[in-house]
């Protein structure tokens, strides 16, 4: 492979910033390269084994990072193209409008963006247009105006997650369908047609798809641009570092290793007139950290020193309420409630989202059980228990403190420093709230149980799935490291289109966000490049 091959732009990472980013500008005809540290990820029996996904974590990426003690731990990465969302759950929200304005919580500030919910609506629309989503706009009092309506239907309720939906109405809440992205085609009972590709089972939410019926960045995005001969993508390319011309200014070559299938490596210069990192919000970081030179002492466009600062994950807590009734669901990730997602009566500041999880099953509850054994009956068989447990997700917003950071050791492995106790309040709240209607929407009272299989065993700081905001954007140079465009306030031709822009998290997942702001940008580039 040549050293010298240019492009017109090149895209480090295929997932929902990178793979949607190319989808965008690939029909222009301009030359463009995708590199992606990982492969295509197998299709085998294991993509759909509990153990394998959730206990062995054969998926993962095979690497540590350190916490702030220096200790190792295993972050919730995967490698393939596609990106994260491969093993996502596919929940597409959008931003409420009050997240892009500064909102006071109870432990602190989260910050106002530099742009507003109508500036991203339009993309908010197109993006929930290509990644089939399915919902139905109007159900949900907190969001925002919307210019279209989901191209796809609402996801119907199995029976038990419509009782459940029908009692909350009852107590005067308002649950609505989840938006989600999947392939699905349904007949008048819900049920998946034969030409579905999607086809309803209970492999949603943290596993890849067998059958390509989850919307991921690779079905929907990588695999149509590649359809375009001006398109290449080369796989197992690790970029450790980005040079410069001597002023600074502009990027000027992408360093990478390339795999080869020997186990050796070799390293290969790419360069482009715009260079797009989008490698996920911790590896993006690093890699800017990776590339300081006389010009950028303290990392690549850290000028402003929050490269790697103002990290967010959200707070999350897994959950599994044991109904009295026996719960059958197979696709159970179909309902969400937003009733306290602002505040309360009784409560001033935003405590966050309810959604459905997949359903899980006894596998998952084995491996998960010594945190609580001794909280359900004995007698109570895994089988038994799954087959009654009501999976549940509490979404809450942390915020950008900017001592929550990345950083490089001297060997170059990445330290993940976090306050584990950044604006919990809202969070057990939350819980609170849900905790006390359990018998109303029958569930055992006493039996909403630590669901931590899907909290990468028990470990806040591993649970790196909704990573966000180590290179914000904003207006001022000195407090930012992005424009509104997302392109480097310092490099001109450097622009970043994964999650690490965001100024601040909401309570709801960030891909449709990412996803919507990449065709964003990718308007914006398409337009500098003529």
């Amino acid at each position: 492979m040549s050293d010298d091959q240019h492009y017109d732009v090149i895209v480090i990472g295929t997932g929902a910033g990178g793979g949607t980013f190319a989808h965008r500008v690939a029909p222009s005809g301009k030359r463009v390269l995708l590199l992606e540290r990982g492969d295509y990820l197998p299709r085998e029996r294991d993509n759909w084994d509990s153990t394998a996904v959730f206990v062995k974590g054969t998926y993962r990426a095979p690497e540590f990072w350190l916490d702030r003690h220096g200790h190792e731990f295993p972050p919730e990465v995967n490698y393939y193209v596609g990106g994260n969302t491969k093993f996502y759950g596919a929940a597409l929200f959008r931003l409420r409008p009050q997240d892009f304005g500064e909102l006071r919580h109870h432990g602190g500030i989260s910050p106002a963006w530099p742009i507003t919910y109508t500036d991203l609506e339009p993309y908010y629309a197109q993006a929930e247009h290509l990644y089939a989503v399915h919902g139905r706009h109007g159900e949900d009092p907190t969001e925002g105006h919307t210019s279209a309506d989901y191209r796809y239907p609402q996801v119907q309720h199995e029976p038990r997650i419509q009782q459940l939906s029908d009692d909350l109405e009852k107590q005067g809440l308002h649950p609505f369908h989840l938006p989600i992205g999947v392939r699905l085609t349904q007949d008048a009972h819900g049920m998946a047609t034969r030409d579905s590709v999607c086809i309803r089972c209970d492999r949603v939410d943290g596993f890849p798809c067998l059958m390509g019926g989850k919307a991921d960045a690779q079905v929907i995005c990588v695999d149509p641009a590649l359809e375009h001969d001006n398109v290449r993508l080369v796989t197992r390319a690790h970029v450790t570092r980005l040079e410069t011309d001597d002023g600074g200014r502009a990027v000027t070559a992408v360093v990478t290793e390339l795999d080869d299938p020997d186990g050796g490596a070799e390293t290969v210069r790419f360069s482009a007139d715009v260079v797009v990192v989008a490698a996920g919000a911790v590896n993006s970081a690093a890699l800017l950290l990776r590339s300081a030179n006389d010009r950028h002492p303290d990392g690549l466009a850290n000028g402003s020193g929050v490269v790697g600062r103002h990290y967010m994950r959200h707070n999350n807590l897994a959950l599994m309420a044991v109904s009295k009734e026996p719960n059958p669901t197979r696709f159970q990730k179909t309902l969400a409630l937003h009733d306290w997602y602002l505040g309360s009566d009784d409560w001033d500041y935003p405590m966050g989202g309810i959604q459905m999880l997949g359903k899980s099953d006894a596998e998952q509850i084995r491996a998960n059980a010594p945190h609580w054994a001794g909280a359900v009956s004995p007698g109570m068989p895994f089988e038994v228990l799954a087959h009654h447990a009501v999976d549940l997700w509490l979404c809450g917003e942390d915020l950008p403190q900017p001592e929550n950071r990345v950083t490089l050791e001297n060997d170059g492995r990445i330290r993940l420093t976090i306050d584990e106790n950044n604006n919990l309040e809202g969070l057990k709240r939350l819980r609170h709230e849900l905790q006390r209607r359990l018998s109303d929407l029958g569930m055992h009272e006493k039996h909403l149980l630590s669901h931590s299989i899907y909290m990468h065993k028990g470990m806040p700081i591993g649970a790196t799935a909704h990573q966000a905001g180590t290179i914000r954007f904003g207006t001022d140079p000195a407090s930012s490291a992005l424009d509104v465009d997302c392109r480097a306030h310092e490099v001109d031709n450097l622009y970043v289109v994964d999650t690490s822009f965001f100024p601040s998290i909401g309570a709801v997942n960030p891909s449709l966000t990412a996803i919507a702001n990449a065709l964003r940008v990718g308007d914006h580039v398409l337009e500098r490049l003529g």
